[in-house]
């Protein structure tokens, strides 16, 4: 058997899963249950009934799975998978940062630690960060956190003055309105779409600003051939199979025309898929009192997405 077939056995001997991130390479996006971005990850996590999760992602969204299923058993298939957003907010020093606005709510971005999301009123994704800031009265004081960017962009479009924690994405945050103005001058027909994780100089720039479905959606029904992308590489996969008529250039991560890789997406493999179901390793382990006072906040996200229809 190939591996695919072997990681296939496994699944059904063990009633387990493969959830992946979009950000995961071709290979893995094409062997998995299902394939999403963070708010639908946890959406599906929160219906499974699976009695292991391999998730083909990264450590905090493993993390929020085990929070919805703690009764199953969540596999990241390398520990190491972190998040520099994630890594950027130290829950001890979040927590200092908190007691200087005793008045203020907290909206906590998805990509944070477990920790992080217990000081949190409410978890959004990029996906319904929108909705969930403006479920808030509009008198009442915010607190967003990790990503600066995406608070910054909520704050401009909603109208709002979040108090923002200085975090960002090290795969958004680096890429350069300077490169992007040469893309579009080398590519005038072509439309510029950006996550909201990048600084504002590109989000000024872009055609549309959107979470990772958000962009997927986009570009599959726009009558636009040609698409400039400012976000991680691994979205490519998906949107050359559904829309193979078009052209997606991806906005490179240096000189160099490096790829915009997540190095820490790319830890996952399929031989480290198959390893850790096989040997049931690198469990997520969270304590009763993590589990319950951060799946509050994460419930109310799922509660308000799914009254506002958000998908």
């Amino acid at each position: 058997m190939n591996l695919v077939e072997k990681i296939n056995k496994l699944k059904k001997e063990k009633k387990a899963i493969v959830l992946a991130h979009y950000y995961q390479t071709a290979d893995i996006q094409d062997m998995a249950d299902f394939v999403g971005d963070s708010l639908a990850l946890a959406q599906k996590a929160k219906e499974s009934d699976a009695e292991i999760i391999v998730f083909a992602g990264v450590h905090f969204m493993a993390e929020t799975a085990k929070a919805l299923n703690p009764n199953s058993k969540v596999l990241l298939p390398d520990l190491e998978a972190g998040c520099s957003l994630a890594e950027s907010a130290p829950a001890d020093k979040f927590r200092e940062f908190k007691n200087q606005y005793p008045d203020h709510k907290v909206v906590s971005y998805i990509n944070c630690t477990a920790e992080l999301k217990t000081m949190t009123d409410v978890v959004c994704t990029s996906s319904n960060a929108l909705q969930i800031v403006e479920s808030f009265d509009k008198d009442q004081k915010i607190i967003f956190a990790p990503d600066k960017n995406l608070g910054g962009y909520i704050n401009k479009i909603s109208g709002r003055e979040m108090v923002l924690w200085d975090g960002t994405c090290e795969v958004h945050d680096i890429l350069e309105a300077e490169r992007i103005v040469q893309m579009k001058i080398d590519n005038p027909d072509a439309l510029l779409v950006a996550h909201p994780e990048c600084a504002p100089p590109v989000l000024e720039l872009a055609d549309y600003v959107g979470s990772t479905s958000g962009i997927l959606n986009f570009t599959l029904t726009s009558d636009v051939k040609k698409f400039i992308v400012a976000t991680e590489s691994g979205i490519l996969h998906k949107m050359r199979n559904d829309s193979p008529d078009k052209e997606f250039m991806i906005v490179p991560s240096d000189e160099t025309c490096s790829c915009n890789d997540c190095p820490y997406m790319k830890l996952i493999t399929m031989e480290k898929i198959y390893d850790c179901l096989l040997n049931e390793s690198n469990q997520i382990e969270l304590s009763d009192d993590v589990i319950t006072k951060s799946l509050a906040p994460i419930e109310r996200m799922l509660e308000i997405s799914k009254k506002n229809n958000i998908i």
